[in-house]
């Protein structure tokens, strides 16, 4: 048992502060490569899975007087922008400020169409609702790089 403890012991010695070190900057990339990504795949057009439901969303909510290639394009710049914001460590209060109107926004699926993001409400998630609700920990780790802010940059100084 104690060759296991002392295994245990030397493997958290090393990782956690590794852990330490390396945990913010990972989680900023790790954001930014997925804003990044999933921007520019709505780009071009039947890419991204997110495209259809996007548009009927943000439609509802501009009650049907925005264009569907304005939507998407507009969604797909937004979501660009915040990308290169966190991989690059670059106007980062901005850009957490647009990844939470975004995320905001996201959200609304669940309220305009129940039916196709729920399999049984409130419980049980489509692909679609599990895509949205996952939001929640984009939206978490938002909070923590915010909150290691320091002139507009993310300080990954502990």
């Amino acid at each position: 048992m104690k060759l296991f403890e002392r295994l245990y012991e030397g493997i958290d010695s090393a990782v956690i502060p590794w852990m330490g070190r390396n945990g913010l900057f990972l989680l900023r990339i790790s954001i930014g490569i997925i804003f990044f990504w999933f921007g520019i795949l709505k780009f071009f057009e039947g890419l991204s899975p997110a495209e259809d439901l996007a548009i009927r969303t943000i439609s509802a909510i501009t009650f049907n007087l925005v264009p569907e290639k304005v939507i998407i394009y507009g969604l797909a710049a937004w979501e660009v922008l915040i990308g290169i914001g966190f991989l690059f460590n670059i106007f980062m209060r901005e850009t957490l400020i647009l990844l939470f109107l975004q995320m905001l926004g996201t959200f609304f699926p669940l309220f305009l169409f129940p039916d196709e993001v729920f399999h049984v409400f409130p419980i049980s998630l489509t692909l679609e609702g599990q895509y949205i609700v996952k939001n929640l920990i984009i939206i978490s780790g938002a909070i923590v790089l915010g909150s290691k802010l320091k002139k507009g940059k993310i300080s990954s100084a502990l």
